[in-house]
């Protein structure tokens, strides 16, 4: 049977599993929209294309499935690329499909043209070094061996965003649908699960080191490892400490728990592990900037290493390890447990100090720390109520990020997804409207009021859709991060970094949600009341000359 191209795309797209698509209309784009028409997959229409990837994102994140978008050519595929050069930083399935101007006025001067002909400007390249696989389909011959491409891209381990550009007249072509029989849209129904060599040798090292320490990372998470590096901890008294992206692999409110180790945290984790550690195992954690403290040698200097991680590019990619391990986590830690329990020859004595020992020492740390000396009260208080008030299944999606790294303790159940990938402002609302597009679960959005403003046009797509959305707004009047730089390195020379707000009451109204003005500690008790049912804009003001204490090279 003959089938448009668009039309092919659609179903292509339906044996990828996905659900919903993110994006804006335009006219050359218009025939694959005209394909989802009847398709099950559900279309999200956003208020601008960067909203629309970082929905994708988000939904992605959420789901572990592959997510889509769509933009037509032009202004509308370049909307795109601040989203997709973060599903390529956070190493999402995303699959971006944009429109161009049709073949037959390449290099004529088309209106929105992006074919790279004369003068135009390249679409391809302009998303070549942020996409895993990126092709500007001119023909219909090599349809099979390119969907084929981008399946393989979207499903593997380490997966990536695809762009498939594809000129108006292309998808208006007829093809034989039997073509999709010839693409490998799902992955493989058998997997290897055999522990890869090491297993033993691990084993050995944390039985015989004094004080071993693990570092989580966001890869125990997405292998599913979260019980068994619990179980390991508690069998061998080992603390955890999590990067960032890992925070949740544990439960932090747990005895053995560090925190969240980086270099804007008060230092706890940090310091235990350089005063205190032999071994440090690392358990997918990339060890970044922010993670290792601008790499700083002393948190590594006469300790083992021991390094397991399911992506072959993050081995020993900035340290040398003792012994290194590339496979899935959960396997290997699977092997690990089960190897320590064959054995029967657990340590006679608690590797590290006693367990209030930890929990006073971080006491006593975290109230010495200089990082929040003072104006940040309300903002910690703030977090201690969101521990016991936000439902166990929660999403959190963090533009800010330094205040919950510090003062909000994940437990086992909550689901946190700080702004990473390519650290984009803007990135929480979007992404949290698509993360609610693959489950029912509450999501919270974290921002300041700076990212805010870039993204606050996509709270009407969140109530076009019914998305409830509790949002915590930091209101100070400033880009926190650049005045804070500004006092602390540039003489109070402060440039670009102020502004005045608009009225977020008439704002929340406006936009048809509710609002809350928190401005000292008996404002808390009116929050947190609806956050399954209803939005929210919860309007949180704190002092634009708080600053927090912390290095960095910025």
């Amino acid at each position: 049977m003959q089938i448009q191209v668009s039309e092919l795309i659609v179903r292509f797209m339906e044996r990828l599993g996905i659900d919903t698509v993110f994006g804006m209309p335009g006219a050359h784009i218009l025939p694959v929209y005209d394909g989802l028409y009847d398709s099950p997959i559900r279309t999200v229409l956003a208020k601008h294309e960067q909203g629309a990837a970082f929905m994708a994102c988000g939904n992605s994140r959420a789901s572990h499935k592959i997510s889509g978008c769509l933009a037509t050519a032009g202004p509308g595929a370049t909307n795109l690329v601040t989203g997709i050069a973060n599903a390529f930083a956070d190493k999402l399935p995303v699959l971006a499909i944009t429109g161009e101007a049709p073949t037959y006025i390449f290099g004529k001067g088309g209106l929105q043209e992006s074919s790279g002909e004369g003068g135009a400007i390249s679409q391809s390249e302009l998303f070549r070094s942020i996409t895993h696989y990126c092709k500007l389909i001119e023909r219909t011959d090599y349809l099979p061996g390119v969907l084929n491409q981008a399946a393989k891209v979207l499903l593997a381990d380490t997966p990536g965003p695809v762009l498939l550009s594809i000129p108006y007249n292309v998808q208006k072509e007829m093809v034989d649908e039997a073509i999709l029989d010839q693409v490998i849209t799902q992955k493989s129904g058998t997997s290897n699960a055999e522990a890869p060599a090491g297993i033993t040798e691990l084993a050995r090292l944390l039985k015989s080191a004094r004080h071993p320490v693990i570092i989580a990372g966001y890869g125990c998470i997405k292998s599913g490892a979260q019980n068994e590096l619990e179980k390991l901890s508690s069998l061998l008294d080992i603390p955890v400490a999590t990067s960032l992206k890992g925070k949740g692999a544990v439960d932090e409110q747990g005895p053995l728990s560090l925190g969240c180790l980086g270099v804007t945290t008060r230092g706890y984790a940090f310091n235990y592990i350089k005063d205190h550690a032999d071994l440090i195992l690392f358990l997918g954690a990339a060890f970044n900037e922010r993670t290792s403290y601008v790499w700083k040698n002393s948190m590594l200097d006469n300790k083992k290493i021991a390094q397991v991680d399911n992506y072959p590019g993050q081995i020993e990619k900035v340290y040398r390890a003792d012994l290194a391990i590339c496979g899935d986590i959960h396997t290997v830690l699977t092997a690990v447990l089960e190897q320590i329990q064959q054995d029967n020859q657990l340590p006679g004595q608690p590797n590290n100090d006693d367990i209030e020992d930890i929990q006073s020492a971080q006491k006593k740390h975290n109230d010495s720390s200089p990082v929040f000396a003072s104006g940040f009260e309300l903002v910690e208080q703030l977090f201690r109520r969101m521990e016991h008030a936000l439902p166990a299944n929660s999403m959190i999606f963090d533009d800010n990020i330094i205040y919950a790294q510090n003062f909000f303790r994940v437990t086992r159940g909550i689901r946190y997804f700080p702004n990473s990938g390519i650290s984009s402002l803007g990135h929480a609302v979007p992404a949290a409207i698509g993360a609610r597009f693959s489950t029912s679960d509450p999501a919270v959005v974290i921002i300041g009021d700076g990212g805010f403003q870039m993204c606050c046009m996509e709270i009407m797509t969140a109530m076009n859709y019914g998305i409830p959305l509790t949002i915590i707004l930091f209101n100070n009047s400033s880009m926190g991060l650049i005045r804070k730089n500004q006092n602390q390195q540039y003489a109070e020379r402060y440039l670009d970094c102020d502004f005045d707000n608009p009225d977020y009451r008439m704002l929340a109204k406006s936009f048809g949600i509710d609002y809350v003005r928190v401005k000292s500690t008996p404002d808390l008790d009116k929050l947190f009341t609806n956050t399954t049912e209803q939005s929210v804009l919860i309007d949180v003001f704190i002092d634009k000359n708080a600053f927090p204490v912390y290095h960095s090279n910025r």
